[in-house]
């Protein structure tokens, strides 16, 4: 954000590898390895290198970018294109599948995964599980796992060296009690640490990614409930000198997620049933808007967050 840089997904812009300072989270911070450094050789190599190219410009890419309806790609939030040690990375995310997923109430591959963020933090369409792009994506992010051990998670879709992280709990006592204050609080931090690189209106400037209206993440996305972008957030920005506090991170995700941001309706992002086949989740219909996640998780009355500002 601003000098913090806030990369979001599109998980984009300015390619930037992030070093985890030292500091209050160091003791907490996972060790995780080192990613691969020799593409494999042959077909598979080439299709590694199609999937890092598709995470690195998803929405230019031809074979996703009809699939984009938003100017994210997933490097925004997968940094560097997933390579960094940071929350967020792809270094070990393919260990954990097939995992059990509560949203979708179905055991879960890394495809489904990959996929289903295009409907969330793409705001777009979900690509067919056997598509050129989906399977060259699953390669890529399998591909940085390479070498290590299978840890299939049975409670949730998440990398394991972050599973205890993601969301951070420890925030919720100050995200249930947020008031105005906090709203306005996180205005003056996204002034004067964000705005330079997101700009004053949120819509991004150059390379790096808008942070809310239609070209940003909708309503469904990760990103758009509070505690997971503070957890985000905290672990991440600024870029190179991550040293917010945790209420610097609570503050910002409130004054961030509290702005306009698309209504989610699952079935409005997924293709025809007979292009798309079968669709592996128990949950069919599904909805999200900017009052409903400050509201059902949280218990905030959004207008009175925002103040007099009203959105849906």
């Amino acid at each position: 954000m601003g000098t913090m840089r806030l990369n979001l997904m599109g998980i984009a812009g300015a390619i930037l590898s992030c070093s985890f300072a030292v500091g209050s989270l160091a003791a907490t911070y996972p060790k995780v390895p080192n990613p691969s450094a020799k593409y494999p050789s042959g077909e598979l190599g080439k299709m590694v290198k199609l999937g890092e190219d598709i995470i690195m410009h998803t929405n230019t890419n031809p074979l996703t970018k009809d699939l984009v309806g938003n100017k994210l790609t997933c490097t925004n939030c997968h940094l560097n294109g997933g390579k960094t040690k940071a929350l967020g990375t792809f270094i070990g995310t393919a260990l954990s599948f097939p995992a059990y997923s509560k949203r979708e109430k179905t055991v879960q591959t890394l495809q489904d995964r990959i996929n289903n963020c295009f409907m969330r933090s793409m705001d777009g369409k979900r690509p067919i599980i056997d598509t050129k792009a989906s399977i060259a994506m699953a390669a890529y992010v399998t591909w940085l796992s390479e070498g290590l051990p299978i840890k299939m998670n049975p409670k949730k879709p998440v990398n394991p060296y972050y599973t205890n992280l993601w969301p951070n709990k420890k925030l919720n006592p100050v995200i249930k009690s947020a008031t105005h204050k906090n709203y306005v609080r996180g205005k003056g931090i996204y002034e004067s640490r964000c705005s330079s690189c997101h700009g004053a209106d949120g819509q991004g400037v150059g390379s790096f990614p808008p942070l809310w209206g239609k070209n940003s993440y909708n309503s469904g996305a990760g990103m758009s409930k509070i505690g997971k972008m503070a957890t985000w957030v905290l672990y991440n920005m600024p870029l190179g000198n991550t040293n917010l506090s945790e209420k610097d991170a609570v503050d910002v995700s409130i004054y961030v997620d509290a702005q306009p941001h698309s209504d989610f309706e699952l079935t409005e992002h997924l293709l025809p049933r007979s292009e798309m086949g079968y669709y592996n989740s128990k949950v069919l219909h599904e909805r999200h808007n900017v009052r409903s996640n400050f509201a059902k998780p949280w218990g905030l009355d959004i207008d009175a967050i925002r103040g007099d500002h009203k959105i849906k």
